[in-house]
């Protein structure tokens, strides 16, 4: 993290963590607990007297190199329709990730150069079942959901009163604590490990320059240009644009939110990763989504990548849904 006037501090997202304690509380278990337990779940040793739980929605897994569209392909990778026709139907096939066991864990990535840009999209799929007869398919998800939510630090909402900001077309951030005057939560999730079989994970920044006349980039791609010395090394946009900064968001499925990390400022080339995770039912699905502009003083648009990945995670909701 490049640290400055104008570094975002991420601060824990309170009512992440106070979800995720109460379900402590309330005896659910991680994987590896769940296996200290699993005395009174084997046969024989069960408490006939108490329900089991019930199981999750989904049994089996989608074919993630087939959930998007080929519109929302063209979109999201623009350099797919300038590809030779020869390469373009692999472009469009993308590549399976690999894992070890595709009836609870499958993904799918598409890398597409071009001379404007690179573009990077994969889209995970994790089937949450819980193997403890008195925790549900549900509430493990909902656990694990919410772990990914704390390790994505995001900002307390901003104190009521404070100024509102236009959301972004597809959802709304939650404001927490019924706040509904400020609905933006702050910044920064990370990918788990286990929704990420590649393990890639992506640089972050959070300089923002402090001179007047800096805007947010919410059109186009933004440059980067010297400051008045002559030196090229000046923030001219800040991470994140305000209003967009990364945030728990409603109407996603049970549970989402979205992230967004701008490469460091002395980067040869500035590119942007703009990640949305939700719960729905047993299943947590991971949409990532990156860019990285040909020229170094190029700064890839928030608005237009936020807007774009939430747009797929929306279409892969339904379709999970129908």
């Amino acid at each position: 993290m490049v640290k400055g006037a104008g570094t975002v501090r991420r601060k824990g997202y309170v009512p992440g963590a106070a979800a995720l304690l109460a379900l402590l509380l309330g005896g659910c278990t991680t994987g590896s607990d769940l296996g200290e337990e699993a005395g009174d779940s084997k046969p024989g040793g069960a408490d006939t007297s108490t329900p089991a739980a019930a199981p999750g929605k989904y049994r089996t897994l989608p074919d993630p190199c087939r959930t998007p569209e080929r519109g929302a392909l063209d979109t999201m990778l623009p350099g797919i329709k300038a590809a030779p026709e020869t390469q373009r139907e692999k472009l469009y096939a993308g590549e399976a990730t690999v894992t070890y066991d595709t009836d609870r864990l499958v993904g799918c990535r598409w890398k597409v150069e071009s001379a404007q840009a690179s573009h990077n999209l994969r889209v995970g799929f994790e089937r949450v079942v819980s193997y403890d007869g008195s925790v549900s398919d549900d509430k493990l998800a909902e656990k694990l959901y919410l772990q990914q939510e704390l390790a994505a630090d995001l900002p307390a909402p901003a104190p009521s009163g404070s100024g509102d900001t236009e959301e972004s077309p597809g959802g709304t951030g939650k404001g927490g604590e019924g706040d509904k005057g400020s609905e933006e939560p702050g910044d920064g999730a990370k990918t788990p490990a286990t929704t990420d079989p590649d393990g890639s994970g992506e640089g972050k920044a959070e300089d923002a320059d402090e001179s007047e006349g800096s805007e947010g980039g919410s059109t186009g791609k933004t440059a980067a240009s010297p400051d008045s010395s002559g030196e090229s090394g000046a923030a001219t946009t800040p991470p994140v644009p305000d209003g967009l900064e990364p945030r728990v968001l409603d109407g996603l499925a049970d549970q989402a939110f979205v992230d967004d990390k701008l490469s460091a400022e002395s980067a040869a080339a500035r590119h942007r990763t703009v990640t949305v995770v939700f719960r729905t039912s047993n299943v947590i699905v991971t949409v990532e989504y990156d860019e990285q502009p040909a020229r170094g003083t190029e700064v890839p648009d928030s608005k237009e990548m936020q807007d774009t990945a939430r747009e797929l995670a929306s279409k892969v909701a339904s379709q999970l849904a129908e």
